[in-house]
């Protein structure tokens, strides 16, 4: 009869950024060790908190599945002599199947008698396989650094307490990482430290609450976003509650309890997003805002403890957190004292990449590209020049040495502080946009300009030197930095020739890149290859990328307005057949020796399908050129639908390759210029299904 099993590993404080996977991958590993060993079960559920990794589950059958296994052997013929007695070879069949040959039957499978070896498989007890599947799940965690502890050779990424394996209301009898199985565990560290146990799984989660642990995550992250906002509530203000965050501080404490602490308001004239960074990385608190989005001289911090003093507990975190936001005020007020300017001279001696000189010399080639982008687009050349010249000048500042993500917006505050251009301030912010996927993207031209020249000079640079990305190796964020351009471009509306803009970058780098020709072409085609990426995650089929890919064009933002095109094209009902035709029409003429002639002889249609195909080829080229004209792609496909009947009709009452030559050529002539009109937006023909 099924029943529940509870697992539970004991032990020291685990990584609290790295719970969350560990408690994924051994629920998988789990998961994956039941299905190898063929034990049914109805659910897997999994706990975690600070000191524990947990696993119930639910309806776990006692015994694998039973079933006869049939073994064949050799023919009857072979396995017996004359005299019917046994040979070798049903000695070797009947021991390599731990039998005897009296065990073994004869029969017929249908072509000749042979020896049948039938065995009964299975029935193995669940709890004779769990130390091994735990064994196994657990050695399988995303651990990259195991340490040992004590005399011990046993390894695990901390040291580990007590095992808990019980089966129905039985202890299983196992032995992992050294602990021998009980039904005994700890409760909190504080509140309850002392032994509790669990009867059953179905207790477990209960018998912990009583001993003043949470151990559902989440449960316990949901109670933290509640406790939270209440306390911000409280001081009329909304905390703050971002996601990285609170999953580390879920992470951190078996029975959370908010509280609300304050600090001087005279830090808050240091940029809030140092003292948030402050509170958050090194405190693990969440900050608070007034109505109008202003940083509040308050903080919420989660206690593991329901202190009956908590004025206590808020006095010393308020202790603590006071020297710090000191530190970032203290290098906020120096570094404002040195110009960004002069910042940026220390630089020289900063390498960005051995081969590709220092930082300065990077700035240096930012400013000249953002510019040069800037006079194609219209834009202010001046603004970009500056900006480029002062985007890395913040990074030998105390403000970002000591907080690293301040860098980009420490810039932003010291450029204000010397008088700079406002636009130029907010290009040092915005060139690091977009971060990540789907993050958002520079407000202003100049970070635009900027943030498009730094990955761009970066990409071609990496290329020059012979270091591109190969595999699942990227160091440089190669990736990363090719989707964010062709973004940048593509949703900012920078309607340029991406290979001329990296063949301004490669000019720039000089004698850095021994090959510029060469780099600027695995360059682009690298960069116009992260579109398939792109689209994928758009669920825009690899097939219609490559439709206008094979076009050869260089533009970003046109390449993605015929994709929109080709993919709204592609889900109308004439789409299928017209690409089937265009498909048909490019094997006909990839065997002819030349281009067939480009202008159709209206004396030579003869059939009534040729002249009605001839008639609305025609008529479509005059009207899908304007529309060509003004870039409306999705527009000119619409309007050359309507040719699929004539198409069609074509195809099934024409006879292409005609004996008299003439005709044939003034057919060929037709079907190149159908195949024309299509081939101005992409190749249609790539659409239509490759038979298998």
């Amino acid at each position: 009869m099924s029943a529940d099993f509870l697992f539970e590993l004991g032990t020291e404080e685990l990584p609290p950024v790295a719970l969350k996977s560990l408690l994924k991958a051994l629920a998988a590993g789990a998961q994956e060790g039941l299905q190898k060993a063929g034990l049914e079960y109805t659910d897997i559920e999994s706990y975690a908190a600070p000191r524990r990794l947990a696993i119930i589950i639910k309806g776990l059958a006692p015994t694998t599945p039973v079933k006869e296994v049939t073994v064949w052997g050799p023919p009857a013929k072979i396995a017996f002599d004359a005299d019917g007695n046994p040979t070798k070879a049903a000695e070797a069949f009947a021991g390599k199947n731990g039998l005897s040959v009296g065990d073994l039957s004869t029969e017929n499978d249908g072509k000749a008698d042979k020896l049948v070896a039938r065995q009964q498989a299975g029935g193995e007890q669940a709890t004779a396989l769990l130390a091994d599947i735990f064994n196994d799940a657990l050695a399988k965690l995303p651990i990259p650094k195991r340490m040992r502890w004590g005399a011990s050779r046993t390894e695990f990424v901390r040291p580990v307490h007590w095992l808990v394996m019980v089966y129905g209301n039985d202890v299983v009898d196992a032995t992992i990482l050294g602990l021998t199985a009980g039904r005994e565990s700890r409760g909190h560290r504080f509140h309850h430290n002392q032994p509790i146990s669990f009867n059953s799984a179905s207790d477990y989660v209960e018998t912990l609450r009583s001993a003043y642990v949470l151990v559902d995550m989440a449960e316990r992250r949901s109670l933290i976003i509640e406790q939270v906002n209440h306390q911000a509530s409280q001081i009329g203000g909304t905390a703050v509650i971002e996601e990285g965050l609170l999953d580390e501080v879920t992470a951190l404490v078996e029975w959370p309890v908010a509280l609300t602490g304050k600090f001087e308001e005279r830090f808050l004239q240091v940029p809030a997003e140092a003292l948030i960074s402050s509170m958050a990385e090194h405190q693990k608190y969440f900050h608070v805002v007034d109505a109008d989005g202003e940083l509040k001289p308050n903080f919420i911090t989660l206690a593991n403890i329901e202190s009956k003093d908590p004025a206590q507990v808020i006095d010393g975190n308020e202790r603590v957190i006071r020297p710090r936001l000191s530190d970032a005020a203290f290098f906020f007020e120096t570094d404002k004292k040195t110009p960004l300017a002069t910042q940026r001279e220390r630089l020289k001696t900063i390498v960005f990449q051995a081969k590709l000189g220092s930082i300065y010399e990077k700035t240096e080639r930012i400013a000249s590209l953002a510019a040069a982008i800037a006079q194609d687009v219209g834009a202010d050349a001046t603004k970009a020049t500056r900006a480029g010249e002062l985007s890395k000048a913040d990074l030998v500042t105390e403000m970002v040495l000591e907080f690293d993500k301040m860098q980009g917006i420490a810039g932003y505050y010291y450029a204000l502080n010397d008088g700079e251009d406002p636009e130029v301030a907010q290009a040092l912010t915005e060139q690091y946009l977009p971060k990540y996927a789907g993050d958002k993207l520079p407000e202003t031209t100049t970070g635009t300009l900027i943030a498009l020249a730094d990955r761009l000079d970066t990409i071609v640079g990496i290329f020059g030197i012979g270091q591109k990305p190969t595999g699942s190796k990227d160091p440089f964020g190669l990736r990363r930095a090719s989707l964010g351009a062709l973004r940048l471009m593509v949703e900012q509306g920078i309607n340029l020739d991406l290979k001329t803009l990296l063949q301004t970058a490669v000019a720039g780098h000089g004698s850095n890149i021994a090959k510029p020709d060469e780099t600027v072409a695995e360059s682009l085609a690298y960069m116009l290859e992260r579109f398939r990426a792109w689209y994928e995650e758009d669920a825009i089929a690899t097939e219609i990328y490559l439709a206008v890919a094979a076009k050869g064009i260089s533009h970003p933002l046109d390449i993605n307005a015929r994709v929109l095109a080709v993919d709204a094209f592609a889900r109308m009902s004439e789409a299928e057949a017209l690409a089937a035709a265009n498909k048909r029409v490019s094997n006909i003429l990839s065997k002819l020796d030349g281009e067939p002639s480009g202008s159709v002889n209206n004396d030579l249609l003869h059939e009534n399908a040729e002249k009605v195909l001839a008639e609305a080829v025609a008529s479509k080229a005059n009207s899908v050129a304007p529309l060509y004209q003004e870039r409306r792609y999705a527009d000119a496909l619409a309007e050359l639908a309507s040719l699929r009947e004539p198409v069609d009709n074509f195809f099934d009452q024409v006879m292409v390759m005609a004996e008299d030559e003439a005709l044939k050529n003034n057919r060929l002539a037709l079907l190149n210029q159908l195949r024309g009109l299509f081939l101005q937006v992409a190749d249609i023909s790539l659409l239509a299904p490759t038979k298998g």
